[in-house]
Formats: C-alpha cells, structure tokens, sequence
C-alpha cells in the first residue's frame, strides 16, 4: 500500500511534528506525541488510499514543496522546496513556541489504466476531476475528525487535540493541501468540513 518513499516522508514528517510539538521537554512525552502524530497521519493516509481505490486511481504520499515564490515565471527555485519539512520549524520560531504547524503532506493521484472503461455506469473517462480529487482529500479529513472524537470519548484527549490541530491546518485552502484539492472540487462539501473543523477546534483549544 505505501511505498519506500511515502514511508520515508512519514517517518520524517512524524519525527520533526514530534520534535516540534514535544520540544524533548523529556523521552517519555516525545515518543508518545510521535506516536500519536504518526497515528493521526496514517489514518488520514488509510482513508484516501480507500477511496482512491473506489475510485480507480492511486495515491502517492509525499512531503509538500514548492516551486514558485511569485507570480512571476522567473521567480522560482531551481529546485522543489520541501517547504513541509521546514514550515513547523519556522512557525514554532516566528510564534515564539505557541504555534504548532502541522500541514506537511499533500499527496498526488492518478487514474487507473482501466478507469478509461466504464465502471458500475457511474462514469466512462480516464481523467481524474477536481471533484474526485476532493473526494479523496475529504475523506483524509473525515476520517480524522472521526477518530478525533473516538480518542476525546476514550479518554485519549491528546491524540483527539492533535488530530484535530492537523485538520485545521490541512483544511486551509492553499496550494497542495487537502483544504484546497476540497474547495475546488465542492465548495460545500469544504464548507461543511470547515464548519465541523471550526468547531472541533474551538472545543479543543479549550482542553489546553
């Protein structure tokens, strides 16, 4: 299901949002927000892989970069920016210690070989559209919203806080990110998510 490169990008985001979050204040309390970061991570990762695969396409993990800084086609780096991998550092230092940044992952999809033949009669082309693309990255943030709340009711206030912080952050409408694939593929159904998210992080910035 996950490659060598998806595992690695994880594993390095999971360890750095670790890092970031716990800021080693002792061994015991970074292993555990390690494990319940890369918790949280792979549930959304589960949940796109599922739909992708209902919807006769594949999807590739990968660390979020950036090519262009301006609207200028000269302005440019020559090389892709891991800026995912960097981003919670910085907001950390810019936030003075209070914001934990934690949309670092974006993924890529692409159709099937055979999805170009009609399936269940429900479409009959190869490409894959914005609304389909949506769909997959809503279910990452459904998903997590959904298991959010199984951890507050378990008792697990601090995997429900994280998995919540990391919808919030991914459900922001920028470049690569989920929140963006969501708003161009249904406004509503991005509407709708961001009006549970609003409220989810109301609640969890109460727990703090």
């Amino acid at each position: 299901m996950l490659d060598s490169k998806e595992v690695t990008s994880i594993l390095l985001i999971s360890i750095i949002l670790a890092f970031i979050i716990s800021l080693m204040k002792t061994t015991q309390l970074f292993f555990q927000i390690l494990l319940f970061v890369f918790l949280v991570i792979i549930v959304n990762i589960i949940a796109k892989k599922i739909t992708s695969y209902y919807l006769d396409s594949e999807v590739k993990i990968k660390i979020w970069e950036v090519y262009h800084i301006g609207f200028r086609p000269w302005m440019h780096f020559k090389k892709p920016f891991a800026i995912g991998a960097f981003l919670p550092v910085i907001f950390k230092f810019l936030s003075v210690g209070y914001l934990n940044w934690m949309a670092c992952l974006v993924f890529d999809v692409k159709p099937k070989i055979y999805r170009a033949a009609k399936r269940h009669g429900l479409y009959a082309f190869s490409e894959m559209t914005e609304a389909h693309i949506g769909k997959i990255a809503a279910a990452g943030i459904f998903a997590n919203l959904i298991f959010a709340l199984v951890g507050y009711l378990t008792g697990f206030s601090e995997f429900a806080k994280l998995s919540i912080f990391y919808v919030a952050f991914n459900m922001i409408p920028l470049s690569d990110l989920d929140g963006n694939k969501i708003f161009f593929g249904n406004i509503i159904q991005w509407s709708l998510l961001a009006a549970i998210t609003f409220v989810a992080l109301g609640y969890a910035l109460l727990l703090i």
